[in-house]
């Protein structure tokens, strides 16, 4: 919801904000009961009880500052007992502490009490003697009143990245909110953090420039001390956090970490291979005595994991319980459920003693699922109730498993423990959309805690934005308003008029869309077709697209928006990469210039690189230094490397002569012999293109390219009237080595029903040599005579039909579940899902389901069915997997149970490709299909299925990456 807070008489742009209480949605002017922050040149003073948390102090000190830094006016902070002679006052505390709030006159402070993180804020008139007015700020616990004090910061002006990401602060001579105020509940998530991982090279080396003076930890070289900590923590507070797990070894490199985690109000915690609050291996290698083996050095662990709890003790603190082998890995094959269930007996017995009179069930404990953790939870490992079990995602932002329903009352819940940032196996994770998966959580109860691995943390500042506001008020956001947090992240973070707020939101929804796609580390020269429907150049030329719509805004951003141009070079670099491999083997000169653009492309990513290091006056050094270019296995490369280039030899002549001819839809080239002419490879017939009345594109293209150093000119004629050609001749030189021309159909109506032939002449006159000429072939299909008038729905095309998910004909809903589309989410356009997420399902042909209308004019003898579906895990367990069925006219139905089963702590032996490749392609066979009308349905068996594409092989499919364009639809 948003918050306005009224600036000068107006409403602040809408952003971003999760309040439950919408105070108004009109501007609040100063004479109808608001109340003045600054006025006049005046700022309220703010006051609060000496005897309230620290971590509050800091985030008034902190909130007076963000006032000072709007209107140049800082507000003076008073004691309690030391109240101003100001007829007014800002009067902020929390309940569980003092006194103060619940002291005033006029404040009810009831719906607060007992509740976790709430805050609620509004005007009291009276409130004690000698004020008229106050404006009271109050919240539940510790947390609840900063988090308040935060939320208005942010609605003055002050983005939560302003010091992380040098995002400006917006100037105002006058702050007043209205009277109304605001207020919010306990939280969706009780614990929400963030995991610093393989903090190197990036935020590692750009810690010692920061934060120290080149000199790290005495006992582990770590830069992350208490200066770096304490950004950190505020940081985590602005969005909404309230729990880490810190990089390297947080307690020991600097003493001062955990006290003041405490104080500013962060829960911590260690990763799920580091238990009892001691950092492994760091601390152990330090510290530890003998091998990390519970079997025969159980004493000496024993006696490290108390050291960390009685370190720990008197701070917040979220303790791991459990093992893992040592560096992260299985432990030994000697391990068992029994020996392991004695360790987490003992931990607990280390809770016990070390904490006192104090219950075991109310000392915050998680165990991780963590790979073959997993299993041993299958295999009987009994878990104590009271604590939590964290699942885990597949390290690219899978869930494996969800809770059951016999799962979801366990007191100590379930979390969630998700990833940004993975080094492993198969290759690094950088761009991730967070909602489909994390929805679902909140649907299966597993929200006490979540934790999201973030690796250096940039550049995924949006996404951690939104994972940790997503779990702080999950009903905020929906499939439906998820472009709104982009739009309100950019209008807060960059300041941009409405219509380059939404410009923005347009461009990073490509990017994840694209990036979605392939991984960016992931891509090659071959990804993409550079054959079949105009594959690589229609995702060249969306890219392009892109470029161009972020430079015509790139004048409206701060300059910490640069950044993100960072990744669109690298998928042009690869497609020009395999453009330029194509044309060595057609034997065209423009091969070279296609090796010097990816050259180019090259170098900018490394002076975008540097550009980003260089912004703001070098406050983000280091921060990219990690390599992204040339992987061939999980870790990242040494350097970055360029794809294979090729190159021909510019001064000599090619075989054939001075003319190359490429067709559309063929890998060979004319004249001359070239493999990919026919399968013979030699002798083979001249070239030839098809096309069909309802193809999407409506025209083929002949590229027509320099064989050599020589120029010539060209002309292109054909012998029939209804064939149009554009454009009819041109020039070419080693300076303008090709150029593309295109023929159509001028009026399709005054051809017969079926096949039409025609013949388009390319001849080649170049200085000194003989006339070269190209005969290519043009097949017109046409189809529209068949078509019956009344039909609408989708119409084949070369032998084939494509449909996107989302653009079904009907959507018929069962017991109230029907498919609902998530806009944004997978390859190309969107995804559908069965909605609401219920435990139930339906026997094949029985659920909710699509419908779609299509039209065929190919006769076959069997039909195949190719069903997109995003990738996504068995999360009920292996009883219950994930499945759905399709249904071709009367023909039987056709479930698929689409995902491998495999063991508890493991992933299906196909599960690199199908996250490889965004995709899990799923096939059904049917019977053939006689010329006309016909309905494919889709129906629900499971939920949690998410299908984006449904194309149909007529027998003319050809292979490529996303699968043909949608067909037209009439």
């Amino acid at each position: 919801m948003t918050y306005p807070v009224t600036v000068n008489a107006e409403v602040f742009p809408p952003h971003i904000c999760l309040c439950d209480v919408l105070c108004t949605t009109l501007p609040v002017a100063p004479s109808n009961g608001s109340f003045p922050i600054v006025a006049n040149g005046v700022a309220t003073p703010i006051i609060i009880s000496s005897e309230d948390w620290d971590g509050i102090h800091i985030a008034v000190d902190n909130f007076a500052s963000d006032i000072g830094n709007i209107t140049g006016i800082r507000p003076i902070v008073l004691q309690a007992a030391k109240i101003s002679s100001a007829t007014e006052a800002i009067i902020v505390g929390s309940l569980d502490k003092t006194s103060l709030i619940s002291s005033l006159s006029g404040f009810n402070a009831s719906s607060l009490q007992g509740q976790w993180e709430a805050f609620s804020a509004q005007v009291v008139d009276n409130p004690v003697d000698g004020l008229e007015r106050a404006y009271v700020i109050a919240g539940s616990d510790k947390r609840g009143t900063i988090y308040a004090l935060y939320e208005h910061s942010e609605q003055f002006g002050v983005s939560p990245w302003y010091w992380w990401a040098d995002v400006p602060i917006k100037q105002q001579d006058e702050i007043f909110v209205p009277q109304s105020g605001c207020s919010h509940g306990p939280p969706t998530v009780q614990y929400r953090g963030i995991f610093l991982n393989d903090e190197e090279p990036a935020l590692t080396n750009w810690a010692l420039e920061k934060f120290t003076n080149g000199t790290g930890s005495v006992w582990t070289g770590s830069p992350f001390n208490h200066l770096f900590y304490v950004k950190l923590f505020e940081l985590l507070l602005r969005l909404k956090g309230n729990y880490l797990w810190p990089g390297i070894a947080f307690a020991v490199d600097d003493p001062d970490n955990q006290r003041l985690a405490d104080v500013y109000g962060i829960a911590m915690g260690t990763s799920h291979q580091e238990p009892m609050d001691r950092a492994s291996p760091p601390e152990w290698y330090l510290f530890g005595s003998g091998p990390w083996n519970y079997n025969t050095n159980a004493a000496n662990l024993t006696a490290f994991w108390t050291v960390g709890v009685e370190r720990a003790k008197n701070y917040e603190t979220v303790f791991t319980i459990g093992m893992r082998g040592e560096g992260d890995l299985p432990l030994e094959e000697s391990t068992n459920i029994a020996l392991l269930e004695e360790v987490i007996a003992d931990q607990r017995q280390i809770l016990t003693d070390v904490f006192g009179n104090v219950s075991i069930t109310t000392i915050p404990q998680i165990w991780a699922l963590y790979k073959e953790v997993e299993t041993y939870y299958y295999d009987g490992l009994q878990v104590p109730d009271d604590v939590t079990l964290l699942w885990s995602d597949d390290n690219w932002g899978n869930i494996r498993r969800f809770p059951v329903e016999s799962e979801r009352n366990r007191s100590g819940g379930a979390g969630v423990y998700y990833h940004f940032d993975y080094v492993g196996d198969p290759l690094d994770y950088k761009w991730i959309t967070v909602h489909e998966q994390m929805s679902i959580a909140v649907d299966r109860n597993a929200t006490r805690l979540w934790i999201v691995n973030v690796g250096d943390m940039k550049p995924y500042e949006r996404e951690i934005e939104f994972f940790l506001n997503y779990g702080w008020d999950a009903s905020a956001w929906n499939p439906d308003n998820l472009d709104t947090f982009v739009t309100s992240w950019a209008q807060r973070e960059f300041a941009l008029s409405d219509e380059n707020a939404l410009a923005v939101t347009d461009i990073v929804a490509n990017i994840t869309r694209f990036n979605s796609r392939k991984k960016p580390e992931l891509l090659n020269s071959t990804t993409y077709s550079l054959v079949y429907y105009r594959e690589a150049e229609t995702v060249m030329a969306a890219w392009d697209t892109l470029l161009d719509a972020a430079n015509t805004v790139y004048n409206g951003l701060g300059d910490e928006y640069k950044p993100s141009f960072f990744q669109l070079v690298l998928h042009p670099m690869y497609i020009a990469a395999g453009l330029n491999n194509l044309r060595s083997s057609q034997a065209f000169l423009s091969t070279n210039a296609l090796a010097d653009r990816v050259q180019d492309l090259f170098d900018i990513d490394y002076e975008l690189e540097t550009q980003y290091h260089t912004l703001l006056d070098a406050s983000t050094p280091s921060m990219m230094d990690q390599t992204h270019i040339g992987y061939f296995y999980w870790q990242q490369p040494q350097m970055n490397s360029l794809p294979g280039l090729r190159r021909v030899q510019a001064k000599k002549q090619a075989l054939a002569g001075v003319m190359r001819i490429a067709p559309e839809g063929t890998s060979g080239a004319w004249p001359g012999d070239n493999p990919s002419q026919c399968d013979q490879g030699y002798n083979c017939p001249p070239p030839s293109v098809l096309l069909d009345s309802f193809d999407v594109f409506g025209s083929r293209f002949v590229d027509v390219g320099s064989g050599g150093p020589a120029p010539f000119t060209f002309n292109v004629s054909s012998n029939v009237s209804w064939l149009s050609i554009t454009p009819t001749e041109g020039s070419i030189s080693p300076d303008a080595p090709e150029q593309r021309v295109f023929a159509s159909v001028a009026y399709w109506d005054a051809l017969p029903e079926g096949d039409s032939y025609a013949g388009m002449t390319f001849t080649a006159e170049a200085e000194g040599q003989p006339s070269l000429s190209v005969v290519v072939g043009f097949v017109a299909r046409n189809t529209k005579a068949s078509l019956s008038s009344d039909f609408t729905g989708f119409v084949e095309y070369m032998g084939g039909v494509s449909m996107e998910a989302a653009h079904a004909s009907r959507n018929n809903s069962v017991d109230d579940i029907f498919w609902k589309e998530l806009p944004g989410i997978g390859r190309t356009v969107s995804g559908v899902t069965p909605w609401p997420r219920e435990d139930g399902n339906f026997t094949a042909g029985s659920g909710p389901s699509l419908e779609y209308d299509f039209y065929t004019f190919t006769e076959t003898e069997d039909t195949t069915a190719h069903v997109y579906v995003s990738p996504s895990l068995n999360a009920r367990g292996n009883g219950q997997p994930l499945g759905f069925a399709v249904q071709i006219d009367s023909q039987p139905v056709n479930s698929s149970y689409f995902m491998p089963l495999a063991a508890p702590g493991t992933l299906p032996d196909e599960w690199g490709s199908f996250v490889n490749d965004s995709i899990v392609p799923v096939t059904f066979s049917f019977d053939g299909l006689s010329p006309g009308a016909h309905v494919l349905k889709l129906f629900m068996i499971e939920s949690a299925v998410v299908v984006q594409k449904i194309v149909l092989d007529l027998g003319g499919l050809k292979p490529t990456y996303l699968g043909p364009p949608e067909s037209l639809q009439v």
